[in-house]
């Protein structure tokens, strides 16, 4: 048997903590999603102003990136560029999802929606290195397509 780490409710609450202060910090109004490692929702927290569709659309990042532990965007740019196939995936192809690996093993994702999608990323990517300095956003040896941020 082989232990893993795993996301906790704790942890989940952190992210969005980090979360929002970043999105406060540039007076963003989004939508944030942590789910664990089998892509089932920990947390949601959507902050004043976010629109309608922001939940769903910050869910389906975290889940592209929980299910597929890569980066949303690398969907994005799969299907523009070489691998239009993949359009017809269950996943969402826009920047702003991304897996949180530690020690190699996926815990979890994050999914921010409300802004533009780089920005999005950058919400993500400042809770992930504030919580998990250590965490990685890609598997080793992909990280040439992950980067997106």
């Amino acid at each position: 048997m082989r232990m893993k780490p795993a996301l906790t409710l704790d942890d989940a609450k952190k992210l969005l903590e980090a979360a929002e202060d970043e999105a406060r910090r540039n007076k963003w109004e989004v939508v944030i999603a942590i789910l664990n490692d089998g892509g089932r929702i920990v947390a949601v927290h959507r902050m004043d102003g976010a629109r309608p569709g922001n939940d769903q659309i910050a869910i389906a990042k975290a889940t592209t990136s929980a299910m597929t532990c890569r980066p949303s965007a690398v969907w994005e740019r799969w299907i523009e560029e070489r691998h239009k196939a993949y359009i017809t995936f269950p996943f969402i192809a826009a920047q702003g999802g991304l897996p949180i690996i530690v020690d190699g093993d996926i815990i979890g994702a994050i999914g921010v929606s409300g802004v533009k999608s780089m920005q999005d990323e950058q919400i993500a990517m400042f809770a992930i290195r504030k919580v998990f300095p250590q965490a990685k956003t890609c598997r080793d040896g992909e990280e040439n397509d992950a980067q997106t941020f």
